[in-house]
């Protein structure tokens, strides 16, 4: 049976796995990211992983026959190289990823951005599984997305395909001027429905910030999980920072939603997938985030499936190894 190692490189943790023929991660091992290091440093730690696991795959029988990459940054899937990424990872762009980690490792190697690696898991094994396209969109740091056809992620002329964080919400913005965006942008998506961006929302709104240090902070406030004695300690009274929390959450839910819906109309997928550090903050998110979408999507799409991912840390994992198992 044909194994391969499946690759998610992102910003700050590298893992990697080997795949079977059919999809099942039989072992893996996970590194940080040399983020500060350089594009040919990362690509020396990545094969070093990689190899690591041809051998442990080699004491079990097994042969590896390839390697298939999802990495942070826009990725020229036919060039091989990282057109662009941010500083996140410094030195990246501009990296000659596939023939510099095969150079290294001696095998084949194929890459694609690790949104679209994600989502082509879900497509293969996870929430898509079955259909001929689905919509992935994750929200959590960043929002990014990617539209899998017939087990393809459309990656665009340029390879920017997916970056749906990146267009304009009516949302992002506060007292009449748009939000600015980490693109360089301003009015966008991410500005407003990104866990970083439901954090600032939070301190906006007058919510303490000493009682809320990220975003996992404020959705703990929003769902009630508050010590009110501490809010009053730093000045704000304890109704102060749930209602800064909840309007944080509803303002990026909705905005989320009506993303979603907005691209729904646009692409009219099969089923819809969403993914990312909210996706799985609960029903407090999620609840506000369909009532949005649903509001937003025409008539004809009513009945789409919005369902969230399910195959999780190895959606990533797994995608990447497809683009090697076709």
């Amino acid at each position: 049976m044909t194994h391969v190692i499946g690759v998610d490189l992102g910003g700050t943790k590298t893992a990697a796995g080997v795949v079977s023929g059919s999809g099942e991660v039989l072992m893996s091992g996970t590194i940080p990211t040399l983020n500060r290091t350089g594009g040919e440093a990362i690509l020396d730690a990545t094969a070093a992983l990689i190899s690591g696991l041809v051998e442990r795959a080699a004491d079990a029988g097994l042969t590896v026959s390839g390697v298939g990459v999802g990495s942070a940054g826009v990725i020229d899937a036919a060039a091989g190289t990282v057109v662009s990424a941010t500083d996140a990872i410094l030195g990246w762009a501009g990296t000659k990823l596939i023939a510099g980690l095969s150079a290294r490792v001696g095998l084949p190697v194929r890459a694609v951005n690790d949104v679209h690696a994600h989502a082509l898991g879900e497509a293969w094994l996870g929430a898509a599984a079955g259909t001929d396209s689905s919509l992935m969109v994750a929200f959590g740091t960043g929002v990014g997305g990617s539209f899998v056809l017939n087990g393809s992620p459309l990656l665009g002329h340029r390879f920017v395909g997916g970056h749906v964080g990146h267009f304009a919400s009516p949302y992002a913005v506060v007292d009449g001027d748009p939000l600015p965006c980490v693109c360089g942008g301003v009015g966008h998506v991410e500005a407003v429905a990104s866990g970083p961006a439901i954090h600032a929302a939070y301190l906006r709104f007058g919510g303490p910030a000493s009682e809320a240090a990220d975003t996992r902070g404020v959705f703990a406030i929003a769902q009630g999980n508050h010590d009110a004695d501490a809010a009053a300690t730093a000045g704000a009274a304890p109704g102060a920072a749930i209602a800064a929390a909840r309007a944080a959450v509803g303002l990026g839910a909705k905005a989320a939603g009506q993303a979603l819906g907005g691209l729904i109309n646009i692409l009219d997928p099969e089923v819809v997938v969403v993914s990312g550090g909210l996706a799985d903050a609960g029903e407090f998110w999620w609840r506000p985030m369909e009532t949005a979408l649903r509001q937003e999507i025409l008539a004809p799409l009513a009945s789409v499936p919005v369902v969230r991912a399910t195959l999780g840390n190895t959606a990533a994992i797994v995608g990447a190894a497809k683009l090697v198992l076709k």
